[in-house]
């Protein structure tokens, strides 16, 4: 088991954990009919790991279904392979356990170090406890009949090496971030710089407030958007053209991210237990943004490359630094920009292959 961080580290080895099934051999029991998607809908996970793989051609009907929905019974069990997203629910649980002799599979799909967050230093106490309600508690039920479970890195894979997962890494549909009709403005008098995150980023909060605090002071014609939780107000409270707000729902995130204009997103990841298992799924939302990103280097999103890709360590002032150059120099914000959609346009090409269950 890992070496987690915060007080509460102690407790890590007392959750449960991903385990298969005995007699499980990593593949589907036997020929799939259907794949059903279980999670709490909307959400990126599946949008991002599921959706274009499960379209792509030679894959078998596929359907998602809300983990909250009580009434399972429409769904046929026979020869159905079943993808467990994150959270199962104990609707689910009484399907799975009835119809479990007809079922061709089980599989369990994670991308977060679930253990680590709930441990960890940033994340609310109501989090947490989320997550061990919906995530964790269920595994009691849910491994007497897991054949398969996937990660999503291989960080999160080794930490998961008990169930022998598997790394499934980000696949998204292009209509989730190639969207060639975005309102451009060709002109703009401000440029804004963005950070979009949540409470469970406490540390990366603090990180850009004194980097954003200079920069605001340095060029009177930015403006700075930042998403958080509660946790994180006092944080940027008091300053002037910061704008914060809460998180919101998926859905509606998608379609705000239509109508804004990101000059510049910073994806900062603070060493850490459960940054390490990051997924680098925030490209994804940059190139849907247009913006030119700033990331750090980390096992998320890895070193710079031979690419315009910005990758940086986790530094204050080379993070300024490269903060400023991007205001000044909307060229190489466009070719950051460009470098970015091409990483993600690999990722979505990735999907052609489809979701292997053998």
């Amino acid at each position: 088991m890992p070496r987690y961080d915060g007080l509460l580290s102690p407790l890590a080895r007392f959750l449960p954990i991903p385990r298969l099934r005995p007699g499980a051999t990593g593949r589907a029991r036997r020929p799939v009919k259907r794949i059903v998607v279980f999670g709490r809908y909307p959400n990126p996970s599946s949008d991002y790991y599921f959706a274009a793989r499960l379209a792509a051609q030679g894959m078998p009907p596929h359907a998602f279904v809300d983990v909250r929905d009580n009434d399972l019974s429409s769904l046929d069990a026979d020869g159905t392979f079943v993808i467990v997203c994150r959270y199962a629910s104990a609707s689910v649980l009484d399907w799975i356990e009835t119809g479990s002799s007809r079922l061709a599979g089980v599989g369990l799909f994670l991308d977060d170090d679930i253990p680590a967050v709930i441990v960890g230093r940033d994340a609310p106490l109501s989090y947490r406890f989320l997550l061990f309600m919906r995530a964790l508690w269920p595994l009691r039920r849910l491994n007497r009949h897991l054949d398969i479970v996937w990660a999503s890195t291989p960080q999160l894979a080794d930490r998961l090496a008990l169930a022998g997962a598997r790394v499934l890494l980000p696949a998204p549909p292009e209509e989730l971030w190639n969207v060639s009709d975005r309102s451009q403005t060709a002109t703009r008098d401000t440029v804004l710089i963005a950070y979009h995150a949540t409470g469970v980023h406490v540390e990366e909060h603090r990180f850009l407030r004194p980097i954003i605090r200079e920069v605001l002071a340095l060029r009177p014609g930015v403006a700075f958007e930042v998403f958080g939780s509660p946790k994180v107000e006092p944080v940027w409270h008091g300053m002037e053209r910061v704008t914060l707000r809460r998180p919101v729902s998926w859905t509606r995130y998608l379609n705000e991210m239509l109508a804004t204009n990101v000059d510049i997103m910073l994806v900062p990841l603070a060493p850490s237990t459960v940054n390490d298992c990051r997924s680098p799924t925030k490209r994804i939302d940059v190139a849907r943004s247009g913006a030119a990103g700033i990331f750090s280097i980390s096992p998320a999103y890895g070193a710079p490359g031979d690419d315009a890709e910005i990758l940086l360590p986790y530094d204050r002032v080379m993070w300024r630094d490269a903060i400023l150059t991007l205001i000044d120099d909307p060229e190489r914000r466009a070719a950051a920009a460009a470098a970015t959609r091409s990483r993600v346009e690999g990722m979505t090409q990735a999907a052609s292959d489809g979701l292997d269950l053998s």
